[in-house]
């Protein structure tokens, strides 16, 4: 059952970073993608800045999503490069 969350976390957090970071969407096995590596690259961001959001979906929501936007924006300047 914890992978079928991670999953979803991963999909919200990916749409959610393609829209705000104006990219449109990755489709949704890319929204999964980005949004679980996210969820690695946020909690790494937040553990190393020493924040917390507390426990619960909507804090793991956040989390992701601030760490997919960082993901999207490395990628994009990597690319241009």
């Amino acid at each position: 059952m914890e992978f079928i969350g991670m999953i979803l976390v991963g999909l919200i957090a990916g749409w959610l970073a393609g829209v705000l970071v104006k990219g449109g969407g990755f489709g949704v096995l890319g929204d999964i993608v980005v949004g679980v590596l996210g969820a690695l690259v946020g909690g790494f961001l937040f553990r190393a800045l020493g924040l917390s959001t507390g426990s619960g979906l909507l804090g793991n929501i956040f989390v992701a999503t601030v760490g997919a936007i960082v993901l999207i924006v490395v990628v994009r300047v990597i690319k241009r490069a």
